[in-house]
């Protein structure tokens, strides 16, 4: 009897906490969706203020409802080379704070209206013809599967109840002494570092504590250990990360072990400070018109537990964040050589944040428009020269090399991106990515040749006339402002590119049409060798490809259309 009562009890548990799962990854990701534009924002305002990063932190993981992602996120930064090791630790702080809200979430206690709720959320979702209203649709039901699943995961832990073995079975874990209040605190460890969600196992601790199974007690030094076992994650993603990387994550497990060691010290009394804060005595029972025995004030309870732990401990070392800062230093030394993963500063870690992915991927491509720049100048550099420079020769061909590599990351990693869910307006810029890391990859390929056009006739003991290389270098100059003109555009997302370069783009064709045409009456001289000659027209169409390339890139940026709700 007790084994089949053991797989029903067993059976709603993984039910309910699926759905609790599922339904805060569909809450994330419909926050994430609607608050994209502010994410960024958010971001890019850290700056080296520990306080501005801490609120940052606390506001990130309150929309993306997880201080997993939004600490795996910073690690990510921090090994770009984004964000620098003090500005994560503010954010990682803030984000133990931020991810108390879900505690707050489930104190609605609106469990019997998760049903209704998913289900009117689904024909928002389904079939509404606005996206935000779709995203919105998909938050709301990701909020009414949380309180469902919590629903469930209560009901099976009121039958264990019945069940004398199974109760006496959790009995065993009190925290009615130290040893004890040690032990809660590592089965919460334990359960969140195999569930992977700290706000699963505090959805499985209200459940048990709001029938009875556990004490208050005893549910507050779960909750404590819950805070060390979701540093794992960050844990995961920072192996073959560079060593800031590592020591971000490091001070993830270090600031909430250090917490849970000095708050177990004082736990009585913190328990008193709780109880002190709700008003009285938390464990209260309640019977319900059924005959049901809860404890109401428990989920209250433990919320409160919950974020006055992680404030109090941020307080704490809020003042020595310099000099934690300094000790990751001395004891995670660098390594003795520069630390480079990749070519870019992608990272497949934010890969779970879309809105921040999508403007990683952006960054990339302004570099390659960066390097496109100097690679002009370089080119006008070295045709000028009578002894080209050998090292400034190489690096023009290892940047293109580069930019071949750069490419093929920046294509894996928006093609990764869009295998998610996302909304059209990001999908959208994805796309437009591939296109523009494309572009810029087929200038660099054209701005190698026209290096390789001059080395060839060097190699032949010829050169360029004095009046073709500063017909060149002229050209040069009118494609590198062209080409500067487009990525400033880039950068401000400029829509009116197209119009404001028009004049550009039709004065390079002119003069390009016009050296062709100057060149072709000069050979009737046969002044001109024949290998010059191939190699000024292969000069001149390179240059015209090259400005082909740059208007695609013009087309590309005039056709993104920003969302309503950024503009």
């Amino acid at each position: 009897m007790e084994i089949s009562a053991f797989v029903s009890i067993f059976s709603e548990l993984i039910g309910g906490l699926g759905l609790f799962l599922l339904g805060m990854k569909s809450m994330s990701d419909g926050m994430q969706a609607i608050a994209g534009a502010s994410l960024r924002r958010l971001i890019s305002v850290v700056t080296g203020n520990r306080f501005l990063a801490l609120a940052v932190g606390a506001l990130v993981t309150c929309v993306v409802q997880s201080s997993s992602i939004t600490t795996v996120m910073t690690v990510g930064f921090v090994n770009s080379g984004l964000m620098t090791l003090q500005q994560a630790v503010g954010v990682v702080m803030g984000a133990n704070i931020g991810t108390t809200i879900t505690g707050w979430i489930l104190v609605l206690d609106i469990g019997k209206y998760g049903l209704p709720l998913i289900g009117v959320m689904a024909f928002v979702y389904l079939f509404s013809k606005s996206e935000r209203w779709r995203f919105w649709g998909m938050a709301m039901m990701g909020i009414g599967m949380v309180f469902f699943g919590l629903e469930v995961m209560k009901d099976a832990c009121a039958t264990i109840k019945e069940f004398p073995t199974f109760e006496e079975w959790f009995q065993r874990f009190q925290a009615d002494s130290y040893p004890g209040v040690l032990k809660c605190a590592m089965v919460g460890c334990l359960l969140t570092m195999i569930v992977q969600s700290s706000s699963a196992t505090l959805g499985i601790t209200i459940s048990l504590a709001s029938q009875g199974i556990i004490s208050f007690p005893t549910a507050a030094a779960l909750v404590l250990g819950e805070n060390v076992g979701t540093t794992i994650t960050a844990l995961f993603a920072s192996l073959g990360t560079t060593t800031a990387a590592r020591r971000a994550a490091y001070f993830h497990s270090i600031f909430n072990l250090v917490g849970v060691f000095w708050i177990t010290l004082f736990f009585n009394r913190y328990i008193e400070l709780v109880q002190f804060l709700l008003g009285g005595d938390v464990g209260q029972a309640v019977v319900n018109s059924q005959g049901v025995t809860t404890y109401p004030g428990a989920t209250a309870a433990i919320a409160t537990t919950h974020s006055l732990f992680n404030i109090a401990n941020t307080l704490l070392f809020l003042p020595f964040v310099p000099l934690v800062v300094r000790l990751l230093e001395r004891f995670v030394p660098a390594k003795d050589y520069k630390e480079k993963p990749h070519l870019t500063d992608l990272d497949i870690r934010m890969l779970d944040t879309p809105a921040l992915a999508i403007q990683q991927s952006r960054n990339e491509i302004e570099k390659m428009g960066d390097g496109c720049e100097k690679m002009l100048a370089w080119i006008d550099d070295l045709r000028d020269q009578d002894d080209p420079d050998k090292i400034l020769g190489d690096r023009l061909k290892q940047r293109e090399q580069v930019f071949d590599s750069v490419q093929d990351e920046v294509a894996a990693f928006v093609t990764n991106l869009l295998a998610n869910a996302l909304p059209h307006s990001v999908a959208d810029e994805a796309r437009r990515q591939l296109s523009l890391a494309d572009e810029y990859e087929s200038v660099s390929d054209y701005l190698l040749s026209l290096d390789k056009f001059d080395r060839k006739l060097r190699r032949e003991g010829l050169r360029f006339t004095d009046q073709q290389r500063q017909e060149l270098a002229k050209l040069n100059q009118h494609i590198s402002e062209y080409l500067r003109a487009v990525n400033v555009s880039l950068a401000r997302n400029n829509q009116n590119v197209l119009r404001e370069t028009d004049g550009l783009t039709k004065r390079i064709k002119s003069e390009i049409k016009q050296l062709r045409k100057n060149h072709l009456e000069d050979l009737s001289g046969g002044e001109i060798p024949p290998q010059v000659s191939v190699a000024f027209l292969a000069a001149l169409n390179a240059y015209a490809r090259i400005r082909d390339h740059i208007e695609t890139i013009a087309e590309t940026i005039a056709a993104e259309r920003l969302p309503a709700h950024e503009r």
